[in-house]
């Protein structure tokens, strides 16, 4: 496969720089992954009750004229669900390059192999970000375990996407499905930016109940994003309102966290509270297309 194209920003009106890829055929059948992805869908209120395919996804955001980073997540060590392979996330996503920028994901877990994984598809497939999800992983971003794969992306000039703060993963589920939330205080990551400076990371939702620490990590390094994904915009705090007005204005990101929350109800949401209207187009568009270098 040549390496990934990237799509015309210049043709869309916005970048959604959060959504999820799930298995092919949408669905899981033999390992308690569909009662996950149903709880998942009653946590946020989602339309799609079961995951849309990447093509649906393409399909979607062609729809709205949005372009869409899509990635797995790859959480099977610690939940059992099979992971979707990254090669076959990308070949599936690539007759979408229209509108779909795939990111990869690895559990830090996998050492040298998934360090050598890295290198491949950033060397040979043109890879641009890995999405990390620290509660679904099971480890802390500043485990020394992760640092051969961080080295890996920061080496091929990738960026590092770190799921922040609560997550509806496993919510209402008996123990949680076994995650534990602190692995995603963002400030383990303020670490990863400190050890690794040249490092682009993003440090993706409003990170409740750390959203002062998120914001003070942003501030503090240079190299770190924040993605305003997974909230409706009509539930973030006064806080993180007044850094996206001020401060961090070039630093935040669109994202809806697709499928459970659509871009549809994120935007409309987003349209009514008290942004600026000359920072509206950094953070749908402007910032994104400065942090992917397109």
């Amino acid at each position: 496969m040549p390496k990934l194209k990237l799509p015309n920003i210049d043709d869309v009106v916005a970048i959604d720089i959060h959504t999820h890829a799930e298995e092919p055929c949408g669905c899981h059948p033999d390992d308690g992954y569909d009662d996950f992805q149903a709880q998942m869908a009653e946590y946020f209120k989602s339309p799609n009750k079961h995951p849309p395919t990447v093509p649906e996804t393409a399909a979607y955001y062609r729809s709205k004229n949005i372009a869409a980073v899509i990635f797995p997540v790859d959480a099977e060590r610690e939940t059992g669900f099979r992971r979707y392979n990254n090669y076959e996330m990308i070949e599936a996503a690539s007759d979408h390059l229209d509108v779909l920028i795939p990111f990869v994901s690895i559990d830090p877990h996998k050492g040298k192999l998934g360090a050598r994984e890295a290198r491949k598809l950033i060397e040979e497939y043109g890879v641009r970000g890995f999405k990390f999800h620290p509660t679904m992983q099971g480890f802390y971003a500043n485990d020394r375990m992760a640092y051969p794969l961080y080295e890996e992306i920061n080496n091929g000039g990738a960026i590092a996407l770190f799921h922040t703060g609560q997550t509806g993963v496993g919510s209402g589920m008996p123990g949680g499905m076994g995650m534990r939330l602190k692995y995603s205080n963002p400030m383990y990551m303020d670490d990863v930016a400190a050890d690794f400076p040249d490092l682009k990371i993003i440090l993706a939702h409003p990170s409740f109940p750390w959203q002062e620490e998120a914001l003070s990590v942003a501030t503090h390094k240079p190299n770190v994003y924040i993605d305003l994904s997974g909230w409706s915009p009509k539930y973030f705090p006064p806080i993180l309102v007044r850094y996206i007005n001020s401060i961090l204005q070039d630093k935040m990101l669109f994202g809806s966290d697709w499928p459970v929350i659509t871009p549809d109800r994120w935007l409309s949401d987003f349209a009514k509270i008290d942004i600026r209207d000359e920072i509206r187009p950094k953070v749908l568009k402007a910032n994104a297309r400065k942090l992917l270098g397109i």
